[in-house]
């Protein structure tokens, strides 16, 4: 019940700015403006709504739902479409769909290692169907010889047995009234239905309104598009497949609409700036890149012309170095680094991890010591403790540091720069303006260099990436053994686990990537909690077997990933948090399970993970689905290890249709919009941007207001630009 004195003590009219981040989103900031008509949504909390008590509070809280207004952004993983049942010999394999049948004989229970496996045939017309229920002994009682039902869940074939998992029942009465309909599925954790937050997400849309729109009146008329009011109830309670479309349309373009705003204004006020950095070109470089223990590849020769060149134009530099995973961006970096403070300037490479920092500065140091380059590197993470701190800012302030290496602990208040010139990030940070602000002040406007790990195909790169230079290092390091790829079923799994252990007797190490945390009663998906379980039953006890993902807090995701880079951890059991990560050379083995969950490109990254020393790595791609669609998808990432092929592949495949399953990863991440799927919207948002700053170039006229606070909000949170 909502209280009496909340109500009384709330305004009629509340505008509210909040940010939402779920675990999917690595934290991405989206944000929207309300406005309340029954109650003050400010002072409510989560407990206000009916059937949420302090126990499930918690629970919701796992989810990163803290708020009315989280819970309202919190927005489904995927949806089940109640078409009409199909008959059984029409079933396309790895599809949740619908069937009707008639039970031939009584459901059998049995135990298996542990787990009550409910086991029961159905057939109709077509053919036959087995169905199996874990832990569901309870169904022995429903499914009797000769009772019809309608069951939903996702179809296979196993030794050619029609075959279905966990699947929904419905008598079907029941299932007549549903056909037609979606119903959304959330990401859960247990303990917390997906009805439950269904329920609790239904009674916050019955009271949300909103405040003005930020898209200006002619662009929404002239593309089509759907009010927030009709767009937020649209992605939660879709009535249709049309519904789903334009509402997620709608929220699709509102990022990338932000995104394409904050790039134009940016390269608006940066081009052609000039540059308080003239850094030359010193024969040192070009002395050490002659005595490397490894010849540069062609594209690592050109990116480090380029950045020379930019550095010495007397021209601010904003770059974009675009390589293939493993292909050698880091020595670029490194080189770009070394030539700024030869020339008696400071730089800085921000990574995204501690672990990495250390990483870099271990690697970046020796270099220096061997080639006696008298250069000093400091690093700086947020984990020193307060006199190492101090010790470093002292060295940073008086010059005593060239190259500072670290995390975000980099641009903090306390950290003074001397003469900062050059500054190296990830794609994951590109700065907002508050950073870019703090960056001014540290720094007379220093070159940057933006480094990406992600082979965006040409057609998407000229819109992404409008604001920058581009370099691109496509061939991998001569020293560098393929990687060995295989797409498999899940039958091969026993074999797999065999591989992994030949590989570990070796002394090597493996990567197993699941798309879930936790158990979801809803998605039949492996996920990583009840994976390490498992895992430890079948592998000896000396294997040691851990797991990681991204509802763990920073210090532990890094003390998990120390522990794997030095030895201590044969198996990581993660979900794609690894995506970006530590440079482990020892690991040999990355498995992906549900491999048809994940866009191509997304795979790519992950294998990326392996193949990084002279050892041979290898890929397994775990195809649950098994199916024609999602083996032609798969034979794409076994056949090529060349990440820009694959991204022109994936958005081949990818059609508007794909619109299920986990959200896709792509260079940037939005919280609905994704850049393959959403190539042509992305077009469209990019000329609405240009439009709209030709004509009003500060956002100063009225009719442009709420979208100048709504863009001022975006680029205070926002960390991609």
């Amino acid at each position: 019940m909502i209280s009496v004195s909340l109500v009384l003590n709330c305004f009629y009219h509340f505008y509210l700015f909040e940010a939402f981040a779920p675990e999917t989103s690595q934290e991405r900031f989206y944000t929207l403006d309300l406005n309340f008509k029954h109650w003050c949504l400010k002072n409510m909390t989560l407990t206000d709504l009916k059937g949420i008590g302090p126990k499930t509070e918690k629970l919701f809280n796992k989810l990163g739902i803290f708020t009315i207004q989280d819970l309202l952004y919190f927005f489904p993983n995927t949806y089940l479409n109640y078409d009409q049942p199909v008959p059984i010999e029409a079933i396309n394999e790895g599809e949740i769909q619908a069937v009707k049948g008639i039970v031939e004989k009584d459901a059998s229970v049995i135990n298996l290692h542990g787990l009550n496996m409910t086991t029961v045939y159905i057939h109709d017309i077509s053919g036959k169907m087995k169905l199996t229920w874990f832990n569901a002994p309870f169904l022995r009682n429903t499914l009797k010889s000769g009772s019809v039902f309608v069951f939903m869940g996702k179809t296979g074939t196993y030794k050619g047995q029609k075959t279905m998992n966990q699947p929904k029942i419905f008598t079907p009465q029941d299932y007549s009234g549903k056909t037609g309909t979606l119903e959304p599925v959330y990401s859960q954790v247990k303990g917390l239905s997906n009805t439950a937050i269904l329920k609790a997400v239904r009674q916050v849309l019955e009271i949300a309104e909103y405040r003005p729109d930020f898209i200006p009146s002619a662009i929404r008329y002239n593309r089509g598009l759907l009010d927030m009011k009709a767009a937020i109830s649209g992605i939660h309670l879709p009535k249709s497949m049309d519904d789903f479309r334009k509402a997620r349309e709608r929220l699709a373009y509102n990022e990338l609409f932000l995104f394409s705003l904050a790039l134009v204004k940016k390269k608006n006020s940066t081009e052609e700036l000039k540059s308080a950095f003239l850094i030359k070109k010193s024969k040192r470089i070009d002395e050490f890149i002659k005595a490397l223990p490894f010849s540069l590849t062609e594209g690592q020769k050109q990116a480090v012309s380029d950045i020379r060149s930019d550095m010495s134009s007397g021209f601010i530099m904003n770059r974009l170095l675009q390589g293939d995973v493993g292909s050698g961006k880091t020595i670029v970096s490194f080189i770009a680094c070394l030539e700024a403070a030869l020339n008696g300037h400071q730089a800085a490479i921000m990574a995204p991890t501690e672990i990495l920092a250390s990483q870099h500065y271990d690697k970046l140091k020796k270099i220096i010591d061997d080639n006696v380059f008298g250069l000093n590197v400091v690093l700086i993470t947020g984990s020193l403790k307060a006199s190492e701190k101090k010790q470093a800012y002292l060295k940073i302030k008086s010059h005593e540091a060239d190259i500072i290496i670290g995390t975000h602990a980099l641009f903090q208040d306390a950290v003074e720069y001397d003469d900062l010139a050059l500054v190296v990030t990830d794609e994951q940070h590109r700065f907002g303006v508050n950073q870019r602000k703090t960056l001014s002040g540290k720094g007379k406007n220093p070159h940057t260099l933006v480094m990406s790990a992600t082979p965006i195909p040409r057609t998407l790169a000229i819109l992404l990436y409008a604001d920058m230079q581009v370099s691109q290092i496509k061939e991998l390091p001569s020293n560098r053994l393929p990687i060995k790829n295989a797409v498999v079923n899940t039958d091969y799994r026993k074999n797999a686990y065999k591989f992994i252990y030949d590989e570990i007797k070796k002394g090597r190490q493996a990567y197993i990537i699941c798309p879930m945390v936790e158990e979801n009663d809803m998605l039949d998906l492996e996920n990583v909690t009840d994976y390490v379980t498992k895992l430890r039953k079948v592998f000896p006890k000396e294997v040691s077997i851990e797991k990681l993902h991204g509802k763990m807090k920073p210090k532990e995701k890094d003390a998990v990933m120390d522990r794997f880079l030095h030895k201590e951890i044969d198996i990581l059991v993660s979900t794609t948090v690894v995506e970006v990560g530590v440079d482990v050379p020892n690991s040999t083995v990355m498995m992906v399970e549900n491999a048809e969950r994940f866009g191509l490109a997304q795979l790519h990254q992950l294998r990326g993970r392996v193949g990084r020393s002279g050892y041979q790595s290898y890929c397994i791609f775990v195809d649950s689905a098994d199916s024609k669609k999602s083996k032609e998808r798969l034979q794409i990432l076994a056949s090529s290890n060349d990440g820009f092929h694959i991204a022109e592949e994936d958005l081949k495949l990818r059609g508007p249709g794909d619109i299920f399953g986990i959200r896709q990863s792509g260079a940037l991440d939005f919280n609905i919009a994704d850049i393959y799927q959403d190539k042509e919207l992305l077009k469209k948002a990019s000329e609405d941007a240009v439009y709209v700053l030709r004509s009003d170039p500060e956002l100063n006229e009225e009719e442009n207001q709420v979208l100048r606070s709504r863009l001022e909000l975006y680029l205070e949170e926002s960390y991609v630009l």
